[in-house]
Formats: C-alpha cells, sequence, structure tokens
C-alpha cells in the first residue's frame, strides 16, 4: 500500500504538475468537447433523441465512455513510464497500475461531478438521479478498461505490430457506442449488431441514472459484467505469467 500510494502522489504530479494549470485542464477538455457536440447538433436537430438538454445528452454520453477510455489510454503505458522503478524489488509492475487506476478513476470521477454538475445546476428542471445506475455503470466501464489495461501493457511489449491495430479498432468506438444516439432508435438487424459492444449497455445504464423516462430496449448490464471481469480475469492471467518480461523489458 505504501508503494502504491507513492507512486500515485509521484503519477498525480507528473501528470498535473505543481500548478493548478494541469487541473483545470482536466476540467476543461471535456467540457470543450461537450459544448462543441451541443453546438453542431442544436444546429441540425430541434431536439436531442433523449429529455430537453443537449449538452446533459452529449455529457451522459461522453462520461460513461470516458469511464472505460480515459482508464484504458492511461494505463496502456504504465509500466513502461515507471521501468526504471521496476530494478527496485519492493516494486512490482501491478503496483502501477493499480496506482494510475485509482488516479484515474478519481480524475473521472471529479471530471463527471464537475461537468455533470454545472449542467444540472444550470436547468430548469433538475433530473431526479439513480446513483444506483449511475455507480453501476462507473464500476463496469472503469473495471472494463483496467482488464483491456493490463492486456496492453503486455501485448504491447510482445508485439509492435498490436499496438498498431488496438489503435485502429479502438479508435471508432466513440463514434459506435452511443455518446451520440439511442440504441433503441436503430432499426433491425443494426440494432443488435451494435449491442454487441459493451460499451453501449454501459452508457446506457449511465443514461438511466439522469433519465427516469428512459427504458433503454436492449439493455443488458449481465452481459457488461460478464464481458468486462472476463477481460479483467484475461488481463490478470496474461499479466501475472508476464512479470518477468514485463521488469526486464
Amino acid at each position: 500500500m505504501r508503494v502504491v500510494a507513492a507512486l500515485f502522489i509521484r503519477e498525480m504530479e507528473a501528470r498535473f504538475g505543481s500548478k493548478p494549470g494541469g487541473y483545470v485542464w482536466a476540467l476543461l477538455d471535456p467540457a470543450a468537447h461537450v459544448s462543441l457536440m451541443t453546438i453542431i447538433f442544436q444546429a441540425i436537430a430541434r431536439a436531442p433523441a433523449l429529455g430537453v438538454s443537449f449538452p446533459l445528452f452529449f455529457a451522459t454520453g461522453y462520461m460513461g465512455f470516458q469511464f472505460y477510455q480515459a482508464t484504458a489510454a492511461y494505463l496502456n503505458g504504465a509500466v513502461k513510464a515507471n521501468r526504471s522503478l521496476l530494478s527496485y524489488p519492493s516494486v512490482a509492475p501491478i503496483d502501477t497500475i493499480i496506482a494510475r487506476y485509482f488516479l484515474q478513476l478519481g480524475t473521472t470521477v471529479l471530471v463527471g461531478i464537475f461537468v455533470l454538475g454545472a449542467i444540472i445546476l444550470w436547468m430548469r428542471t433538475p433530473p431526479e438521479l439513480n446513483w444506483r445506475s449511475i455507480i453501476e455503470a462507473t464500476l463496469v466501464a472503469s473495471t472494463l478498461g483496467l482488464g483491456v489495461g493490463l492486456i496492453n501493457n503486455v501485448m504491447f511489449l510482445k508485439f509492435a505490430l498490436y499496438e498498431q491495430v488496438f489503435s485502429i479498432v479502438n479508435r471508432p468506438l466513440f463514434l459506435i457506442s452511443g455518446v451520440f444516439f439511442l440504441p433503441d432508435a436503430i432499426p433491425h438487424p443494426y440494432r443488435e449488431i451494435v449491442l454487441y459492444n459493451p460499451l453501449v449497455h454501459v452508457i446506457m445504464q449511465f443514461r438511466v441514472g439522469f433519465y427516469s423516462e428512459y427504458r433503454a430496449a436492449g439493455l443488458d448490464m449481465p452481459y457488461a459484467y460478464t464481458f468486462a471481469f472476463l477481460t479483467l480475469f484475461i488481463g490478470m492471467t496474461l499479466f501475472t505469467a508476464s512479470s518477468a518480461l514485463l521488469r526486464s523489458e
């Protein structure tokens, strides 16, 4: 725990610096994304796909997705960035993963509270929040990001081509995970294809926490749970089996 705490503080200082500008940017970046999406879609549509607030609709989709995307992206280079510290016997490769995971989870939670809280305070009729759905979606998304991060730390070292392939496959997820649309509105058979993506279910569940009227047809959280924990299990197995490689490379 002391090692992880020390790595946590080191990562926080390295990522955000000693000046408040780094923390401000962490908040402004998602706010800018949501604002840009709001401006674009307000110009081409009269109302959002759900509710009456464009900013809330896009913010719930964006933040739900970020609990996976930001976690996986930040964990991908955890071992490589702390390579010099792994020469110490008390520092294990998994320590770097745990430190980054909790730092990113805490950062995304704070960003979500800031962005979504600001939007809700601005609305004339604030929504009734379903915290169970919000927390459930958050944990499943971050667990999936953790599993992917564990796998990638090993695969990036073993296979140089894999990193490029993963980047190509992962890039369009933002467009096909339900950030901009409701999977319920997609006609058959394309809706069934989209629902194979576990992030679609995560975002749907996240939105259920903000829209009491949202019925989320096709939502299957057991499927999302299974996918996330299977990915985590594969990642932990691969990471443990490659401990010597992670230290020596």
